[in-house]
């Protein structure tokens, strides 16, 4: 249809025009050729404009869903960033909260060493002292030493009392009256007098019924001889009776039940320095 059109087309344009030649055959058909090779390249043009087309739209689509993406990442990230900001904000105060408690902490731990330090030291002076002033009983059964911080003077029933007695002798007075000596220049220290006896049954003591009761009797006139004679604080004595409960030696033997009939003075720094510290 397309070639008679052509034909027709050259037709009359060669009636039209009388120096118009007519085509040779092969020309004719290279015309048809290059016609033909014409339209088939502008239908392939269109199809790939077409399929341009259609990538341009997918690609705009797709970079308009990237874009709705990275606008919803960059919300989220700037959300995060405030919560971050604001945690660090948060944990940089529960931080220098706990840098501010704990140098505290460290300071009252120094505070309480050093009150204990103080203690130890008066406790190592004070026995020092005291075995200066009784050392001219040591041969009699007294001894000093530091149990728990704490220090002991032991001293015999001996050393202190007949047998069978609450009454104390001069040896034991002139003990005591050294010892008072030392203890009135320790306004801070605490004295608690324990009483101890061995197994043997009491008899024959009158108003002294047993080992109880004779250990806190002998522990009561210690602390009456120490306050009312020697004038020791009454405020810082404390009477207390063991009786056979806290041996130092097995009551099988003659030894043994010696070292276990003793009084002991219990001397320990007040520590109210420390408890204050504790209790902050």
């Amino acid at each position: 249809m397309k070639k008679l059109s052509l034909i027709l087309a050259l037709a009359l344009f060669c009636s039209a025009f009388s120096a118009c030649r007519v085509l040779s055959t092969k020309k004719y058909n290279a015309m048809l050729a290059k016609q033909d090779s014409l339209n088939n390249g502008w239908t392939e043009s269109q199809l790939k404009n077409e399929e341009l087309e259609r990538l341009l739209n997918k690609l705009r689509k797709d970079t308009s869903n990237i874009n709705g993406q990275l606008a919803d990442l960059r919300g989220r990230y700037a959300d995060m960033d405030a919560n971050y900001a604001k945690l660090r904000s948060n944990s940089s105060s529960e931080i220098n909260k706990l840098s501010d408690d704990l140098k505290k902490r460290e300071q009252r731990l120094k505070e309480v060493e050093e009150v204990l330090r103080k203690r130890d030291e008066a406790t190592n002076q004070l026995k020092e002292k005291l075995q200066q002033a009784l050392l001219g009983f040591t041969k009699n059964g007294l001894t000093v030493e530091i149990k728990n911080g704490k220090v002991y003077v032991s001293l015999t029933d001996k050393l202190l009392f007949p047998s069978g007695s609450i009454v104390i002798d001069e040896k034991g007075k002139q003990a005591l009256t050294q010892l008072a000596n030392v203890l009135k220049l320790q306004p801070e220290i605490n004295i608690a007098v324990e009483g101890h006896t061995d197994t043997q049954k009491v008899n024959n003591l009158g108003q002294i019924k047993d080992n109880w009761d004779l250990s806190v009797l002998r522990s009561t006139s210690v602390v009456r001889y120490l306050t009312e004679v020697e004038k020791v604080e009454s405020v810082r004595m404390t009477a207390t009776g063991k009786g056979e409960f806290q041996p130092l030696g097995p009551n099988t033997t003659a030894d043994g039940r010696s070292k276990n009939r003793r009084i002991e003075i219990v001397l320990s720094p007040k520590l109210d320095e420390l408890y204050d510290l504790i209790k902050q």
